[in-house]
């Protein structure tokens, strides 16, 4: 009864409230990793055309390029979106607390991760990255969990 006065968001809302408290959170982790990775996969078949064409490139050569661009981008994005996943449930069963604090976190984590995937060496781009997603991600917790 109560679902059906609810908007699909409402309800999509409740569904994602529900399985926070009983999947577990590597079940979390691995399904943020197909979503996020396939949107990154997406985006390397995008911009690697454009990236082939800046370089010249034409024919198979172009195609490998692109295809190299695909599995780059949908890779590191899923990497990314499994550490945020994996690292905002584990403090949210630590603390037992559903609130934006979790996605600071969680950000941090994978904002760090994510620059040192790269292949960073400087501790300052590390540091930047981590607060940057803090950030971000502090921000999307909040207004979901408010």
């Amino acid at each position: 009864m109560f679902l059906s006065n609810c908007t699909s968001h409402d309800r999509e809302r409740k569904m994602e409230e529900d399985l926070d408290g009983v999947a577990p959170c590597s079940s979390l982790a691995v399904e943020a990793m197909i979503r996020v990775g396939a949107a990154g996969a997406i985006w390397g078949l995008c911009a690697g055309p454009y990236d082939a064409r800046q370089q010249g490139l034409r024919g198979s050569a172009k195609a490998s390029f692109v295809a190299k661009s695909v599995g780059r981008f949908g890779t590191r994005c899923g990497f990314v979106a499994g550490v945020f996943s994996i690292t905002r449930c584990g403090v949210q069963r630590y603390r037992g607390r559903n609130d934006w604090v979790n996605g600071l976190i969680g950000g941090a984590v994978a904002g760090a991760a994510a620059a040192a995937a790269a292949g960073t060496r400087s501790w300052s781009q590390v540091i930047g990255m981590a607060g940057l997603v803090s950030v971000f991600c502090a921000a999307a917790d909040y207004s979901r969990t408010s």
